[in-house]
């Protein structure tokens, strides 16, 4: 009996066809089932998508007006263009000011006398010390660059806060000298080592000394501070940038012999507006909400997230959060945000905003409306100070108690200071280290100085003037204790606060010597009962579990003992900045309601795979089944077949017998 190579061959009905209608036909009703979940499940994570982008736009409106800043904000303005006014909102207050300007810094230019060449005429050999402000630097002329260009190179690249070139003024070549900083402060001196052997007159290299003895250059512009009145105060900087006068404001003065009335105003409008684009934002979150989880009342059916607890989770949160009364204001003028001007619309759950009784509350009760949105620390002690919470601080009323008050590191010298010292070159030279990581070269100005407190202050110059102390935003202050010492203390509290002396050029003169110093001690005490840590004079649990964890004050004062109380007062802002961070958090609502159903997609993939491997087992059946039939029908169409001819082969001698 001939094999079947095909199926169906046999059968001619059980073939591969049959095997495809019935294998679809197994398949249909679980793939089906398995496409809706598929389409639901991504539309439920489109869903939540939506809804998550619409919570987080909330946050950056909440996170401005959690800032204390952003609700104080200031306005300046100046009458005469040559006097612009920048302003601090963090520290600017309301004000009037009359600024008269008297004059401009400027930087100092020194030329020297004309020469014919400037590559080949000899200028003399020996050392230029070169002094601009704090910087120091000598220049060594010899055969390598005897020459006016030169010179002019050496100082360049001296990096002295000096800058130079040669002029050709059409009948010889003159050097000049630049100070690149304005202020007298920054004035250039040049001390000359000339190998003639004399170092004050006018050939050789000594041309170009220029100190408080020989000036053998020419000025052709002179250093100069900027001067001005500020409200009939006289005011010197060594900038055009006046800083650190008003509070809060910075004045760039760019002409001299004028007036200006400086005004500083509260900008009402601004901090408005940054109300108005949080209303926006919670309204966005409505319509986002209302089109994904409200009904629809023309088409009978509700949003694909209708009746979710998540939603409803959020919404009652937001709600509760906007309209309750916040904890610490119940009897102040703003208790809510109700009172500024944001109620609720209970028909389309969004909020509406009076911007003019916001203002209104803003001009009447500054200080509840920062409250009433940020974080706020009151005080009963005027010298202790709200620094920041922790994410564990619950508002609430906290004693506290100092047990030690910050100080900050010294150092003073082992001798009075006499009336009368004259600086030279032998005792100009003074070394400073202070809080341990910054060092402080100085030079004295030559001169005698008629009292002690005329030294003091020429040394406080230099240090307030030292660019690698401002550059590190440290500072040093110099006096004169009970015994008439010096001495130097850094700005800086607690115990990395320090100033060493780590050298001084004659000292005995100056009272001085090498001296480590006094460290700094930092605030030690308790908030609310529970021990705090101190950093300077800045107080603050950072362990356990009490309500006052993460608070921290700032101690200012030397009284040890009860300070008094401080109420933490956590606004709404501050609050759903925290709220909205929980929502889509990693471990929040819409991220765990997310990350479920891409687990739901993971499970439907499997059951998928399950799907296949059961449809291909049936498959498998179905041939083998098919293959064993149509084999049996092959053999039964062959029997018939034998037979059929047996029976035609007899056929013709039947007909013959009879």
């Amino acid at each position: 009996m001939a094999s079947i190579s095909s199926l169906g061959v046999g059968s001619g009905v059980l073939n591969s066809d049959l095997v495809d209608q019935l294998v679809a036909a197994e398949r249909e009703p679980t793939e089906v089932r398995l496409d809706q979940r598929t389409k639901r499940t991504e539309a439920l994570i489109s869903a939540y998508g939506t809804l998550r982008s619409a919570v987080t736009e909330l946050r950056l409106p909440m996170r401005q007006l959690s800032a204390p800043d952003n609700l104080t904000a200031f306005s300046a303005s100046s009458s005469n263009d040559g006097v612009a006014v920048t302003v601090d909102d963090s520290a600017a207050s309301r004000g009037s000011y009359t600024v008269q300007v008297d004059s401009l810094a400027q930087a100092q230019s020194l030329a020297s006398g004309t020469f014919d060449n400037k590559d080949n005429a000899s200028i003399g050999t020996g050392v230029l010390t070169i002094r601009a402000g704090s910087e120091t630097k000598s220049i060594t002329i010899d055969s390598s660059n005897n020459s006016l260009q030169g010179l002019a190179n050496e100082i360049n690249d001296a990096g002295i806060g000096v800058t130079a070139g040669v002029i050709d003024t059409g009948s010889g070549f003159r050097l000049v000298m630049s100070a690149e900083e304005t202020g007298t402060a920054n004035a250039i001196s040049v001390t000359v080592s000339d190998d003639d052997g004399n170092s004050t007159d006018s050939s050789g290299l000594s041309q170009f000394a220029f100190d408080t003895s020989t000036q053998n250059l020419t000025e052709t512009i002179a250093a100069k501070d900027a001067v001005v009145q500020i409200n009939g105060i006289e005011i010197t900087r060594s900038t055009n940038n006046i800083e650190n006068v008003i509070d809060g404001l910075s004045l760039n003065i760019t002409e001299e012999g004028i007036t200006s009335t400086v005004e500083v105003k509260q900008d009402f409008g601004a901090v408005a507006d940054r109300v108005q684009g949080f209303v926006d934002k919670f309204n966005n979150l409505q319509s986002t909400i209302s089109g994904l989880a409200g009904f629809n009342s023309q088409t009978g059916q509700g949003g694909i997230l209708s009746g979710d607890s998540t939603v409803r989770g959020i919404q009652n949160q937001l709600r509760s959060l906007l309209t309750g009364i916040v904890p610490g204001l119940e009897n102040s003028s703003v208790r809510s945000l109700a009172d500024v001007g944001i109620t609720t619309n209970f028909e389309t759950g969004g909020l509406e905003f009076d911007r003019a009784k916001l203002e209104e509350q803003l001009k009447a009760n500054p200080d509840d409306v920062t409250a009433l949105f940020a974080e706020q620390g009151r005080a009963t002690d005027s010298q202790v100070e709200f620094v920041r919470s922790g994410l564990n601080t619950r508002p609430g009323t906290y004693d506290i108690n100092v047990t030690q008050a910050a100080t900050r590191g010294s150092v003073a010298g082992t001798a009075a200071l006499a009336d009368g010292v004259t600086i030279d070159g032998s005792n100009d030279q003074l070394s400073l280290e202070v809080d341990g990581d910054t060092t402080v070269s100085l030079t004295l100005s030559a001169g005698t100085y008629a009292t002690a407190q005329d030294l003091a202050d020429e040394i406080q110059a230099q240090i307030s003037a030292n660019t690698a102390l401002n550059a590190a935003g440290k500072s040093v202050q110099v006096g004169l204790d009970g015994a008439g010492a010096l001495t130097f203390t850094s700005g800086k509290y607690g115990s990395e606060s320090n100033v060493a002396i780590t050298s001084v050029e004659d000292g005995a003169s100056l009272g001085l010597s090498v001296d480590s110093g006094t460290a700094g001690l930092d605030v030690e005490g308790t908030i609310g009962g529970q021990t705090a840590s101190g950093d300077g004079q800045v107080l603050f649990v950072d362990s356990g579990f009490g309500d006052a964890n993460g608070l921290q004050v700032r101690i200012a004062g030397s009284q040890t003992g009860n300070r008094g109380e401080i109420t933490f007062i956590e606004g709404v802002a501050e609050k759903a900045v925290d709220l909205v961070t929980s929502f889509v958090g990693a471990d929040g609502s819409i991220s765990s309601r997310t990350e479920g159903l891409n687990n739901d997609l993971q499970r439907i993939q499997e059951d998928r795979a399950r799907l296949e491997e059961r449809v291909s087992a049936y498959r498998e059946r179905l041939i083998s089944q098919f293959t064993a039939a149509d084999s049996l029908i092959a053999q039964l169409n062959n029997t018939r077949d034998y037979v059929s001819q047996q029976l035609a082969a007899l056929a013709p001698q039947n007909n013959r017998d009879s």
